[in-house]
């Protein structure tokens, strides 16, 4: 019994918060939203840094850090709702707790723009700069979130194995009893 609590501690879902998450819609919110910040990441880091190197493309930088910024708004809402859904809190859970922590610095750091850019707080070349930080902690985010992705699938795999290994013991007959001669 108790290599069986002690391997259940290593895995990232408890049997039940994995149903929970399996049965939430948004898990599919948070699958659809993460890579489509990606897109609009790479997309956004080629106009910034375009606009970086020659001097040209400042208003096509500045709208893809906008959009930038409000997926990931979008997407720490939805994330904050499926945290509540799997774990009952809305942020901080134990299992994302050091993703939260990495999330509040990119979400501090893309505010800080929005903040530079409207209230004109800083030159355009400052501006950007701080959406290059913000981008470069967001990258470190979401390598933190792929990690956790990656340790879910092999927990689930884990799993399975665990309950086929479970079912096949079940249906094995006992070995036969040998009577042992004095």
């Amino acid at each position: 019994m108790t290599d069986s609590i002690s391997s259940q501690k290593s895995f990232l879902y408890t049997p039940e918060q994995r149903r929970r998450r399996d049965a939430t819609r948004w898990t599919l919110v948070q699958g659809v939203l993460a890579p489509l910040q990606f897109l609009i990441f790479v997309v956004s880091l080629v106009l910034v840094i375009n606009f970086l190197s020659t001097g040209e493309g400042l208003a096509a930088a500045t709208w893809s850090v906008v959009i930038k910024t409000a997926v990931l708004y979008t997407i720490m809402v939805t994330g904050a709702i499926w945290e509540k859904a799997v774990f009952g809190q809305y942020l901080f859970a134990p299992a994302f707790y050091w993703e939260d922590v990495v999330s509040m610095l990119v979400i501090a750091l893309h505010t800080a723009y929005l903040a530079a850019w409207l209230f004109e707080l800083a030159s355009p070349v400052t501006q950007m700069n701080i959406a290059l930080a913000a981008y470069t902690v967001y990258v470190v985010n979401a390598a933190q979130f792929l990690v956790k992705l990656r340790r879910a699938r092999l927990d689930s795999e884990r799993h399975e194995s665990a309950r086929l290994e479970s079912e096949r013991l079940d249906c094995e007959p006992p070995p036969p009893l040998r009577l042992v001669q004095s």
